[in-house]
């Protein structure tokens, strides 16, 4: 089986932390040995001079069309975008550039399904190749994807089209499976593929808590509180920086970048919290998993999630979670044993922080909630989907 992959998030010299859940679906997928997948990564890119001059693409538009990373064939066509502006017109142009590469390669070795990692704009454009070349095709909702892209104008139409015309659906969660049916969409072809974890990286430790504290020069006396994720309102950690007023004797480490941050350091000062609260930046997973090791608390106060891979990551190392109540995240929270579910206020951060302090889990159990999770099973997963939608049409 042959399959053409298509994701705008991936990683690349420019980004390599940037969708490194993708590459690694797509890696356990290859392992199964029974697929031959072709990755392509759409790099947009405004027109010159602007991929020059605005740093956030400078890096971008110098990666190669034809790509080596971690051993694989990535191939990055670039599109034309208008930063901030028109985002309807994406997917198009996304289809406009890959179309020509997918159809000489079809024409070589033909493919047996058309694959888009994300709802927008990945799938109306994999649609649009898919028709092209007469193929089935699937596309995966992942959250922001579906919750916020479906409620554009000009980008709700095209998910809508692409959703009822795909060969097949895949869903991070049930609820987001719920909130593409609320769509319009017939939830039976819908699949539920959960996300998997690097156990390599992601694990209860071995060493004491006290040895990673001091590794990480983290004072053993104080809690250590822990924030992964996107620096951007969606995420929420405005309401974490507040709740740190009313836990004196803890610390909290954002990782992440985004365009909060500038405002988020301001209200740290502003709150008088500027000492205990730490911005990182980008981390690669081994730097993550090291924080969320020696970590008494994750916590995430998302307005918007499907299935963080952040939830999954901190429980499997045995860090409990604070998190809102959205996507799936009562799908991942059984018992008070992995955490806490709580509203999106500063008053409730607190209190369910205090609470996991006062009689901490043991991180075995935390780690247990979330045992059946891997990249082998999404990757086998993933295989028997694209397998099930093989020689079919929408």
């Amino acid at each position: 089986m042959r399959v053409l992959s298509l994701s705008t998030l991936y990683p690349s010299t420019a980004a390599p932390n940037f969708g490194r859940f993708v590459e690694l679906s797509l890696d356990a997928a290859d392992v199964t040995g029974e697929v031959g997948i072709v990755r392509i990564s759409p790099n947009g890119l405004p027109p010159w001079p602007l991929s020059k001059l605005l740093s956030a693409y400078r890096e971008r538009s110098r990666l190669p069309h034809e790509d080596i990373w971690n051993g694989k064939v990535v191939l990055r066509p670039h599109f034309s975008l208008f930063p901030g502006m028109t985002p309807a017109r994406n997917a198009a142009a996304i289809a406009k550039a890959v179309l020509p590469l997918a159809c000489r390669l079809h024409a070589q070795h033909p493919f047996d399904v058309i694959d888009a990692q994300f709802f927008w704009p990945d799938g109306p454009a994999a649609m649009r190749v898919a028709e092209a070349l007469n193929l089935p095709f699937s596309i995966k909702a992942r959250g922001a994807d579906i919750h916020y892209w479906s409620t554009v104008s000009g980008c709700r139409e095209q998910i809508i089209e692409a959703a009822q015309k795909a060969s097949g659906l895949l869903a991070v969660s049930e609820a987001i499976k719920a909130d593409i049916a609320m769509l319009g969409i017939d939830a039976n072809k819908i699949r539920v593929h959960r996300t998997g974890i690097d156990r390599a990286l992601f694990d209860v430790p071995t060493e004491p808590h006290n040895m990673l504290r001091e590794r990480l020069q983290v004072p053993i006396y104080e809690a250590l509180l822990v924030s992964v994720g996107a620096l951007i309102p969606r995420k929420g950690q405005a309401f974490t920086i507040e709740a740190m007023v009313k836990l004196p004797d803890a610390r909290l480490v954002l990782i992440g970048e985004g365009d909060d941050r500038e405002m988020l350091e301001k209200m740290a000062h502003t709150l008088g919290v500027t000492d205990r609260v730490h911005f990182l930046g980008s981390l690669p997973h081994q730097g993550i998993a090291h924080y969320l090791q020696a970590a008494d608390v994750a916590v995430l106060p998302s307005s918007s999630e499907g299935l963080a891979n952040a939830w999954i990551e901190a429980l499997a190392c045995g860090t409990p979670l604070v998190i809102t109540d959205t996507g799936g995240a009562r799908e991942v929270l059984h018992s008070d044993t992995a955490g806490r579910i709580v509203e999106r206020n500063a008053e409730a951060i607190a209190a369910a922080v205090h609470e996991l302090l006062s009689a901490p889990p043991l991180r075995e159990a935390v780690a247990a909630t979330v045992a059946d999770y891997s990249w082998e099973s999404n990757g086998a997963a993933l295989v028997a989907h694209w397998r099930h939608l093989k020689g079919r049409k929408a």
